[in-house]
């Protein structure tokens, strides 16, 4: 029973930070209206491309990603190292590219929410991985959202 608490409440949260707060019911953190895909949605190739301080939207969006990819192979059990480097080769995106990484974000996004529904057996670090993602991928998108202001 506890695990089907764990795995529901999971869901909501990811809902609420890919899709925004559910009609009708609260916000456990973000303001209505706001989620990863409404945001990535509102702006251009061009204006993800930009670079500020280093980094741009692109960058921190196929990031995200890539570390929900990753974490997900790892709850299933990969044990190969990964090149996080590898995270961050996007910088900057032509719009038929954006529209193919924002695609990217929500099969990721659907994955994740799979992979958590397939787990059967919640350890303590697929617990600590899954928690993981959430707070990073709540990191990202204030880093976007931020980004996006400069934009």
């Amino acid at each position: 029973m506890e695990t089907t608490y764990f795995v529901k409440s999971l869901a909501y949260l990811f809902h609420e930070t890919f899709e925004g707060s559910p009609e009708g019911q609260g916000s456990a953190y973000l303001d209505r209206g706001i989620g990863v895909l409404a945001t990535l949605d509102s702006l251009t190739a061009e204006q993800v491309s930009h670079d500020i301080n280093g980094t741009s939207i692109a960058a921190q969006t196929e990031h995200a990603k890539f570390y929900l990819d990753r974490l997900c192979e790892f709850i299933h059990g990969r044990t190969e190292k990964v090149n996080w480097d590898d995270s961050w080769l996007i910088e900057d995106v032509s719009e038929t590219e954006w529209t193919a990484l924002r695609e990217g974000v929500r099969k990721s996004y659907e994955n994740v929410l799979r992979c958590f529904a397939e787990t059967d057996e919640w350890s303590e670090d697929h617990v600590g991985m899954a928690m993981g993602m959430l707070a990073h991928t709540a990191y990202h998108f204030g880093a976007i959202r931020q980004l996006a202001k400069a934009v």
